[in-house]
């Protein structure tokens, strides 16, 4: 008897194994029903697997699976046989079903509880189930069809003994509409084949899909009838037909399927739930939509699971378990699989509009922000680089320390930090006492003009799979993950970055949408869920309860706000949520948006060339948002406006020169539109340090504000030059001198110097014991302005040596799985598929030497289906094993060569490569000379030359060979 679905359809039913469907790779494990049915197919051309489906497809459709599925190239198969082999993998299954949206997704979950195979309109029907009362019969109700099938038959009218409501007619157009397309998405990738009357799932993905006593089905849904009685003593399937009221039967199977028919008869179940005692509804409500399985006492129930106990209404499942049928859940789910079918994306509103303007100046303000921030930090480091953690990545303590430079949270330090990164611009310098520092990259890149520079990083950001939104969380093992430290890379993020962006550009330019529209829109394409629920019970006895099963992977770490802020990720947050957060946060501060929308240069930057390679349009891309941002960014001024408060204001980005000698003179006080310079005495000193004079100080000044030098200025730059220099430090270790035999009295006298061991030699010179550095810093310490002098007495220029490491490459995003192929590498690939496949399944005639086999049929394989290497002169061809290859005389095999070369007709020849690996390949001989052959090679799609010594045999193609 065939397995019951617990949908009253009329779509053809096979019996199954139970928990999965039949096989579906190149040799087609299938039901006793289909090999039946197998000659009549054959004789109708009807594709009986699923390597005989793809050879019905042409190659725009092969090029298309092989899009949708790159991980099938990994290596390229050998011919399509073997491509639907890897295609029915548990690997590739589960990848390609988590990359469905969530409507494919809901319809692939629907087919997995349906008959194998199952009609479209079966299908259709679980999804939208029955008729609402607004459609009484729904005689006239559009059921809509598949896209080659006639409309199917109107379900009868919703029971009243159901659960919750039927979908409204609104909800069921939407299902209908939408079906035809997510049908066509399973076909392509090869999830689903058949035509609209056998849809067939593939074996693995049912498998996943399909409910079981361990993981139950995402639609909620439990096992059969047929299969939850399996082990059901013949005597207890009597008494539940007693109990419906049906005929006695001694035959288990006709039993269970009496019993099956009468869960699916939607006038005898109202009937009979209409006498089932308070309380029991209930408990089926509890079970309806999921998970089936329920815990109670089966050996003394309560008086409302006892009854539903002894009706069949629930199975026993075990001493304490039960569950519900899948037919008696389908009739109180008004007939459909899913509590709320998602046909549609959710749309992305309400949208906030601004002025595009107002968009485009306010990133490019942005953009400004981040050069600078990118700049100070490395310049910050290239004098002062942090050390390298001895597991790799940057400390704590100095991310704290980069973030209070930067005026930054914590969070957003690392991001700054990880891009510099991405971008090349900053690594470690490999020696002993590792450190990060610039590399020559950051050079050339200062050495751009501004929006240039702005496109390198976005270049880098893009593709990006570091995520310094993990900085600060935990990895597995409990350990906090450190900004340019090993765990930070998460294959989802570029594309997750690059959807995000993609679906602003969708909206109206200057309009925005808030993060939580953009989230619930992802969800629905990309669930991305993964089955693994658990069942729960209440513990008290006839109370039946479990937990919802879980489709989908969370996981919780550091977040990050468009503020920086740090917070923990909401409860029931998953990677890709926060992923996309993490995405809106850093668009804003990379000025690639503006107040939440998308600007024309962060437009430019999502534009694909599909006539180039990935890596030239993404510099094509690049070139155009640089081209569109330069108007936008704000000229670099070469002056300031000095302050009587010992302050200067940069109104704008300032040329890097000035910018440069005025970072030495003065300390950053803000930063913001414009950036307020602090003068200090010890900001004046440092300049006087880097070998400039106060004359020059003056002059520098005087030429670069746009207001008169404040008196105030003039006396502190005065002041500290009279006293830089005064004192002289040597080695002795060292020395000090001075013409003020009192300075030197009084720095004797004073107790912070007895660290220094200070001994007077002269009435103008003191030695100490310590180096000249720690002596300067001492002194420095202590209020006074020493300077260091060389051994001829000149005074020395302490300036920080700025560190630079060896050259260094960015580091490689980690890919999410093998990349999206280009139309070249597609075409080359279903040529090479295409000419295995005819080589393993060209149909030939009886070879005419010894060991000839009979003639193979259309479509069957010759060879094990699997590729080896050739050797020299050989590629890789369809395998097989000695006995499938033609074995034809030397003689023979000359002869044979030779017609076909007059003929220009094809051989199919078995071939032995250095190696001794047999190989079995169709080819179009061209000339025969010297004892060697030149043929074009179909399986390798080029002209080759074989030595006629290893060539096992030859035989002519049939007639009807392609």
């Amino acid at each position: 008897m065939p397995p019951d679905t617990g949908h009253g359809d009329s779509g053809p039913r096979d019996r199954l194994p139970r928990g999965g469907g039949p096989r579906d790779g190149g040799h087609g494990d299938r039901s006793r029903g289909d090999r039946g049915r197998g000659d009549g197919d054959r004789r109708r051309g009807v594709p009986r697997t699923l390597a005989e489906e793809l050879r019905t497809r042409p190659d725009d459709a092969l090029a298309a699976l092989l899009r949708a599925r790159p991980d099938l190239l990994s290596p390229v198969p050998n011919d399509l046989t073997q491509l639907a082999t890897r295609a029915g993998t548990r690997a590739s299954v589960v990848r390609a079903v988590e990359r469905l949206d969530r409507f494919a997704q809901q319809t692939a979950e629907a087919l997995a509880v349906a008959p194998d195979p199952c009609s479209y309109e079966t299908l259709r029907d679980l999804l939208t189930g029955d008729a609402g009362p607004e459609e009484p019969g729904a005689p006239g109700a559009p059921k809509g069809a598949g896209p080659t099938s006639a409309p199917g038959p109107t379900p009868a009218p919703a029971p009243a003994s159901g659960i919750g409501a039927p979908l409204g007619a609104e909800e069921r157009a939407a299902v209908v509409a939408e079906l035809p397309r997510a049908v066509a998405t399973l076909r392509e990738q090869a999830l689903v084949w058949g035509g609209d009357d056998r849809l067939r799932l593939v074996r693995t993905a049912r498998e996943l899909l399909a409910p079981s006593p361990t993981s139950p089905s995402p639609t909620g849904l439990g096992p059969t009838v047929q299969e939850a009685t399996s082990g059901m003593s013949p005597g207890r399937l009597q008494e539940l037909l007693a109990a419906a009221g049906e005929s006695p039967t001694h035959d288990p199977v006709t039993a269970a399927t009496a019993l099956a028919e009468l869960f699916r008869d939607r006038a005898r179940m109202a009937a009979l739930l209409d006498g089932a005692p308070e309380g029991a509804a209930a408990v089926l409500a509890k079970l309806t939509w999921g998970p089936p399985y329920g815990e109670t006492s089966v050996a003394s129930p309560t008086p409302p699971v006892g009854w539903l106990l002894d009706h069949g209404l629930l199975l026993p499942s075990g001493p304490r378990n039960v569950v519900l049928p899948r037919e008696v859940a389908l009739h109180l789910r008004h007939g459909r699989a899913h509590r709320a079918p998602e046909p549609l994306a959710p749309e992305l509103s309400p949208t906030i509009a601004h002025d595009p303007q107002v968009v485009d100046n306010t990133a490019a303000g942005q953009t400004f922000t981040a050069l600078a921030t990118v700049e100070e930090l490395l310049g910050q480091w290239e004098t002062a680089g942090p050390p390298v953690l001895r597991a790799g990545g940057l400390s704590v303590r100095d991310l704290k320390r980069t973030a209070v430079v930067l005026d930054v949270s914590e969070p957003v330090a690392a991001f700054w930090i990880e891009l510099a990164h991405a971008a090349g611009l900053v690594a470690a310098d490999g020696q002993t006492d590792e450190r990060y520092a610039p590399t020559p990259a950051y050079d050339d890149w200062l050495r751009l003009p501004a929006e240039e520079r702005w496109a390198r990083l976005t270049a880098a950001w893009l593709p990006a799979t570091r995520t310094p939104g993990l900085v600060g969380g935990r990895d597995s093992r409990g350990r906090t993950l450190a900004a340019l430290g090993p765990e930070l890379d998460r294959s989802p993020a570029p594309e997750v970055r690059r959807r995000v962006l993609e679906l602003l550009a969708t909206l109206p330019h200057g309009a925005a949408a808030a993060p939580d529209v953009l989230l619930a829109r992802l969800r629905w394409e990309r669930p991305h869920g993964h089955r693994g629920a658990t069942a729960s019970a209440a513990a008290t006895p006839g109370a039946v309860s479990s937990s919802g099963p879980a489709y989908g992977a969370t996981a919780s770490a550091a977040a990050y706000a468009p503020g920086g802020a740090a917070e923990a990720a909401p409860t029931g947050g998953d990677l890709r949520s926060r992923l996309a957060r993490w995405a809106v946060a850093e668009a804003e501060m990379l000025g690639v948006t503006g107040r939440g929308a998308l600007s024309a240069h962060g437009r430019a930057l999502l534009e694909r060339h599909p006539d180039e390679p990935t890596a030239a349009g993404s510099e094509l891309a690049s070139a155009q948002a640089a081209r569109l941002l330069a108007p936008l960014l704000p000229e670099p001024l070469d002056h300031v406006l000095l302050q009587a408060d010992l302050t200067a204001v940069a109104p704008g980005p300032l040329e890097r020169p000035l910018a440069a000698t005025l970072g030495i003179l003065a300390d950053v006080e803000s930063k913001g539109g414009a950036t307020v310079y602090r003068f200090t005495p010890e900001s004046v000193r440092r300049a006087l340090d880097a070998g400039r004079t106060a004359d020059d100080v003056h002059t520098f000044l005087t030429a670069h504000s746009r207001t008169p030098v404040p008196q105030p200025l003039a006396y502190l730059v005065d002041d500290v030059a009279r006293k830089h220099g005064r004192l002289r430090i040597g080695a002795a270790s060292a020395y000090l001198r001075c013409d003020d035999d009192a300075l030197l009295a009084e720095i004797l006298a004073d107790r912070r110097s007895a660290g220094l061991r200070l001994r007077r030699l002269a009435p103008t010179v003191l030695a100490a014991q310590a180096p000249p550095d720690t002596l300067l810093e001492g002194l420095r310490a202590m209020g006074y302005a020493p300077a260091a002098e060389s051994a001829e007495g000149d005074v020395l220029v302490s300036r920080p040596e700025a560190q630079r490491t060896p050259p260094r490459k960015p580091p490689a995003p980690v890919p999410e799985g093998p990349p999206v192929p280009d139309a070249t590498l597609l075409g080359a690939a279903v040529r090479a598929i295409r000419a295995g496949d005819l080589a393993a399944t060209a149909p030939h005639k009886p070879t005419a030497g010894a060991g000839a086999g009979p003639e193979t049929a259309p479509g069957s394989r010759t060879g094990t289906g699997t590729g080896t290497k050739a050797g020299s002169g050989a590629g890789s061809g369809s395998a097989a094993s000695g006995d499938r290859l033609p074995r034809t005389t030397s003689a023979d095999t000359l002869a044979t060569m030779q017609a076909a070369a007059l003929t220009g007709s094809n051989v199919w020849i078995g071939y032995v490569n250095a190696n001794g690996a047999a190989t079995q390949r169709v080819i179009a001989p061209v000339r025969v000379e010297g004892g060697f052959v030149t043929a074009y090679d179909h399986t390798a799609d080029e002209v080759r030359t074989y030595p006629l010594h290893r060539i096992t045999g030859a035989a002519e193609l049939a007639e009807d060979a392609p």
